[in-house]
């Protein structure tokens, strides 16, 4: 069976898969909560299941690509683009110690365990952590592997954002706790706002961001691109996101772009950054992908296509049941997932 998450070479059937408890609440009452009662032909961004998506599927069948070429032309694609109901549901990556980091998550980042499940015929476990339910917040997706205690992060992924109250504060019950923090609480270069950083046990970066209270306290992740304008102009037209703002840092040779699906205190966005002259990085195996949500994953994989992404699995079902995914890289080989809402919010009725 496919799977959406690459397995590693020592794990090679270990690899993560998307999965989502089964909710009682009616498609109808999910589609209220998440656009304030707006329920009639609107389809409500959704999480993305894990149901086995594997490497050997990711390339799909020549009928799905045919099918959604026909689906769009360039001429209605970028008005089609704005009009998706998208959101960023989770972000995916790799952890050597799963009780170790949940206990970490929870205890010095205030986050809650929303679910766990172990799949010891493939030999890993998932947890979901975040800080409100998956269906209406961003959350991160840890997978354990049996037996792999450590990953390489590598140069090109940057770091998650967790926006607090009290940065100086959070970093005190942090230390407390016997976590290292990298950087001390205090005005950003060239900025005002308060940050400080750390690092959970596996060496992942996470920026504490002041701020006031936010629905979405899990607000950043940072990817490094080889060539911003290229990055922007992508996920702009591909993916439908807005460049919130941009600043560049000559001082400190680095420039970065905010893009997201609204605005960043009250959404998670996407920060990506630029560092004069570095054109590649090392993406290691650590960090795998973000999942979002889609009305139509054949146009999504059509419109990904004309703007210069490309597609690792077709779009279609996927075997055994009906939800309908697809899967792409940018021009700079970040891997993204796309689900589809209507197909998605029956499957949660199953």
């Amino acid at each position: 069976m496919a799977r959406l998450l690459l397995p590693l070479p020592i794990a090679a059937a270990a690899a993560s898969r998307l999965r989502l408890p089964v909710l009682s609440s009616s498609v109808a009452r999910r589609e209220a909560l998440l656009f304030g009662g707006r329920v009639a032909a609107a389809r409500a961004p959704v999480r993305l299941a894990r149901r086995g998506v594997s490497a050997g599927a990711e390339a799909g069948g020549s009928s799905s690509a045919a099918a959604a070429a026909q689906v769009i032309g360039q001429d209605e694609a970028v008005e089609w683009v704005k009009k998706d109901r998208r959101r960023m549901l989770h972000v995916v990556y790799r952890v050597g110690d799963l009780d170790k980091t949940i206990k970490f998550y929870t205890e010095c980042l205030g986050m809650k365990l929303l679910r766990k499940r172990d799949i010891p015929e493939e030999r890993y476990t998932n947890a979901f952590l975040g800080y409100g339910p998956e269906d209406s917040h961003f959350v991160v997706e840890l997978t354990y592997n049996y037996g792999v205690e450590s990953y390489d992060i590598g140069t090109a992924f940057g770091h998650f954002g967790i926006a607090v109250e009290d940065v100086a504060k959070t970093v005190d019950l942090i230390k407390a706790k016997g976590g290292t923090v990298t950087r001390e609480p205090g005005p950003v270069k060239g900025g005002k706002s308060v940050i400080a950083f750390i690092e959970d046990p596996d060496g992942y970066k996470f920026e504490l961001i002041e701020r006031g209270p936010t629905p979405e306290p899990l607000c950043q992740v940072m990817l490094r691109v080889g060539d911003l304008d290229r990055a922007i102009n992508f996920y702009e037209k591909a993916f439908g996101m807005e460049l919130l703002r941009k600043r560049d840092n000559p001082q400190y040779k680095y420039t970065i772009a905010m893009m997201g699906y609204g605005p960043e205190d009250k959404n998670a966005v996407l920060e990506l950054t630029y560092n004069y002259g570095v054109k590649e990085y090392d993406k290691g195996n650590a960090y795998a992908q973000i999942a979002i949500s889609t009305d139509d994953v054949y146009k999504t994989a059509e419109v990904i296509r004309q703007n210069g992404g490309q597609i690792t699995r077709e779009p279609g079902p996927l075997p055994g049941i009906n939800t309908k995914i697809t899967a792409c890289t940018d021009p700079d080989g970040w891997k993204t997932v796309f689900v589809d809402n209507v197909d998605f919010l029956k499957e949660l009725e199953e």
